[in-house]
């Protein structure tokens, strides 16, 4: 648990890393493929479990630009499956042409990802000093795309509200996506977009949320 605690908590270095790494070596630039993968593949025992715990970008935004940012409502429309799916295909687009023209030149696909993790993670910057830190998270195409899988999963495991639940509603004032938890009281908190960063656990009173 120390271990996971400390991951969850510095994972950032790991994307600054990998920056460095790129800029001096584009090929270092595909292992982005990693973050890519993962939450797909945990997505469907878990959520978007990666989203809020294992991701290091997740843990720059957690764990630095919380700190900064204005911790303002994010747009609805920024949540709507249209427009996820919208930028989905459109970042898939780009990707896919940018793959395609450099096929068989290790270094100009590495940039391809070194451009995208950059050009992405300036954008989650900018919308965490505008709106909330997590505001990137809600249209993230990698995400959104593990949002659809859990959404889809109905036995993946969750965080569940107990019958102890006053309804205080502190849960929905901490959560980073917005969501609220005090309305699932006595069963599992189903919403597809739950990062399990457990924060909502952490302030309630009664310690009615929990695995």
């Amino acid at each position: 648990m120390e271990l996971f605690s400390l991951w969850k908590k510095y994972a950032y270095l790991i994307l600054f890393i990998f920056l460095l790494l790129s800029l001096l070596d584009y090929r270092v630039g595909v292992l982005a493929v990693i973050c890519m993968l993962a939450p797909i593949v945990v997505s469907f025992r878990r959520g978007r479990f990666w989203c809020g715990n294992l991701c290091p970008r997740g843990s720059f935004y957690d764990h630095v630009l919380a700190k900064f940012s204005r911790k303002k409502k994010v747009p609805s429309f920024l949540k709507t499956t249209a427009f996820r799916v919208f930028v989905v295909l459109f970042m898939f687009s780009l990707f896919g042409l940018g793959i395609a023209k450099n096929w068989g030149d290790l270094a100009g696909i590495g940039l391809v990802f070194f451009r995208m993790i950059i050009l992405t993670t300036l954008l989650g910057i900018g919308l965490a000093f505008i709106y909330n830190h997590r505001a990137w998270c809600c249209f993230c195409p990698m995400g959104s795309i593990a949002a659809f899988i859990a959404k889809l999963r109905k036995n993946r495991k969750a965080l569940s509200v107990s019958q102890s639940c006053t309804a205080c509603k502190l849960c929905s004032r901490e959560c980073p996506f917005e969501l609220a938890p005090y309305q699932y009281k006595n069963g599992p908190l189903s919403d597809p977009d739950c990062l399990h960063c457990t924060r909502c656990s952490d302030v309630c009173p009664q310690q009615s949320i929990g695995y």
